[in-house]
């Protein structure tokens, strides 16, 4: 980035600082308690994810803590099933148990082609903290780990490292997700399965959005693109009517409390045109991005977007909509006026929305199903 361009860069991004137009005239309704922290074996349930698998079943991630909030310490990977769209979950399916370790963020994708769920996760010793694992003081590393059911999430195979093959020497900290990847449909890289993740280089410290990818099923995995420009991290991608991959961050730079998007025009393997997003306000926090319509004859496509719409905290879960492809959002309505977090969307085999998001200071994780009845239609 040239100097120009940086102080043009900081000089626009705090001009869209404001708070969700979604009104409580606009809310959508109330979601049902998937888990509710204390109950149970777990402190606190964190991090939700989403996917839809072959059969049409929902399948519901999030991370157990065992012993305290935090992001550090005993965490578990665990899942709930839903038969019935998301309107009801099943009993909670532990996925991955290491002991007083830390198994989280977790990441999920269906291979439409062979129905196979895809479920990714990074890992580190329960007593490494997050600013020791970056300040390199640790006593173990961040490590990422790749599950796959070849039955709908019955069961799962057993964890298969793979860091070496999608983290540098020189990243310290890394997280997968959290949410959901993405599988492409149009272009030359259709098929193509894409890992949304972030990290931190160990000298500078700075910290990155980037995916990793496989074009053979899942049996490997290879390194993409990370963004032209630092002060992002977790992130979600979609793709976009003309075969490129939007990547949508969270935004950490002075100033603005909106996302960030960038663009890849090789399937993942470069970013480039990385840029603040107006339309979509942020208070620093995770947030999911879904594609719920493609184009069609003298309509456009939907892209729908979820988080806490607020600048001023972790608050107002919102359901936002483009009909341009993420240039603008001019659709809105209010999930939650409440606290609330991280969430993650999918599309149910009936059309419905399932917003999967944290609430009420993370003493819940809730499931917001909205009919497609409720949802923006084409223009």
């Amino acid at each position: 980035m040239t100097g120009t361009a940086s102080i043009l860069f900081i000089l626009v991004m705090g001009a869209f600082a404001q708070d969700s137009p979604a009104s409580k005239d606009s809310t959508l309704g109330s979601g049902q308690d998937v888990w509710i922290s204390g109950k149970g074996a777990a402190h606190t349930y964190r991090i939700p994810a989403l996917a839809l698998t072959k059969d049409g079943d929902v399948l519901a991630f999030c991370e157990a803590r065992r012993g305290a909030q935090g992001d550090s310490g005993n965490i578990d990977l665990v899942m709930k099933r839903s038969k019935d769209g998301g309107r009801t979950f099943g009993p909670e399916q532990l996925i991955w148990d290491d002991g007083p370790n830390t198994c989280g963020n977790p990441c999920v994708l269906v291979d439409q082609r062979t129905g196979h769920v895809h479920l990714f996760s990074t890992h580190n010793l329960g007593g490494d903290r997050e600013h020791e694992i970056i300040a390199g003081t640790s006593e173990g590393a961040r490590t990422i780990w790749h599950f796959v059911s070849t039955n709908h999430g019955a069961n799962w195979s057993e964890p298969r490292e793979i860091t070496a093959s999608v983290k540098l020497s020189d990243w310290t900290w890394y997280a997968t997700g959290p949410g959901a990847g993405i599988q492409l449909e149009r272009g030359s890289h259709k098929g193509r399965l894409i890992v949304p993740c972030d990290h931190i280089e160990a000298g500078s410290k700075k910290y990155f959005s980037h995916v990793f990818y496989s074009d053979d099923g899942g049996k490997s995995w290879q390194l993409g693109g990370s963004t032209p420009i630092d002060q992002v991290n977790e992130c979600e991608a979609v793709e976009l009517e003309d075969g490129r991959v939007l990547l949508n961050m969270r935004n950490y730079s002075s100033g603005s409390r909106v996302r960030q998007h960038a663009t890849s025009n090789d399937g993942g393997a470069t970013f480039r045109d990385q840029r603040l997003v107006p339309g979509l306000i942020e208070p620093i926090c995770q947030a999911s991005i879904r594609r719920l319509t493609w184009a069609g004859p003298n309509k456009p496509g939907i892209l729908l977007f979820s988080n806490p719409a607020s600048s001023k905290g972790r608050k107002l879960m919102t359901l936002r909509a483009s009909f341009d492809d993420g240039a603008t959002w001019p659709w809105a309505r209010l999930l939650d006026p409440g606290p609330s977090a991280y969430s993650c969307l999918l599309v149910c085999a009936d059309g419905a929305v399932l917003c999967l998001y944290e609430a009420g200071g993370y003493k819940r994780i809730v499931a917001q199903r909205i009919e497609a009845s409720d949802l923006p239609q084409a223009r």
